[in-house]
């Protein structure tokens, strides 16, 4: 393989990855309920303690990726300022789907965990 299809073949795993854990911290959003795009941001804001903050160029992205593949519906309605939102709410297939990257998730934590906390003389003979 060549050095620059390798290249390429990392940045499609890296950006893989960063869609699949937004698409993840998505979708754990809406298992809290309905949400319109902005609810979204601002819960994933709050909940980590201001450290993730998404911007909208990602978020509507990833909103309408995870339409496409019917993890979330969405349905216009008006928000309490009475202003008209799109809500998108997590489906059946959507909360599968968050279970098997849940998963997924914990055994990459697990992994870097083991790799993070191991003390290099360990395996020394």
């Amino acid at each position: 393989m060549s050095t620059s299809m390798r290249r390429r073949n990392q940045y499609r795993d890296r950006v893989e990855l960063l869609q699949g854990t937004l698409d993840m911290l998505i979708l754990q959003t809406l298992q809290w309920g309905p949400q319109h795009g902005y609810g979204i941001m601002q819960a994933l804001r709050v909940n980590s303690g201001d450290v993730l903050q998404v911007e909208t160029g990602s978020l509507y992205p990833a909103l309408h990726r995870l339409e496409r593949q019917r993890w979330v519906r969405s349905e216009w309605k008006h928000t309490q300022s009475k202003q008209r939102a799109k809500y998108y709410q997590i489906t059946a297939v959507g909360k599968k789907q968050l279970a098997s990257d849940l998963s997924r998730w914990q055994r990459i934590v697990e992994a870097i965990g083991a790799v993070i906390g191991r003390d290099p003389r360990e395996g020394e003979a």
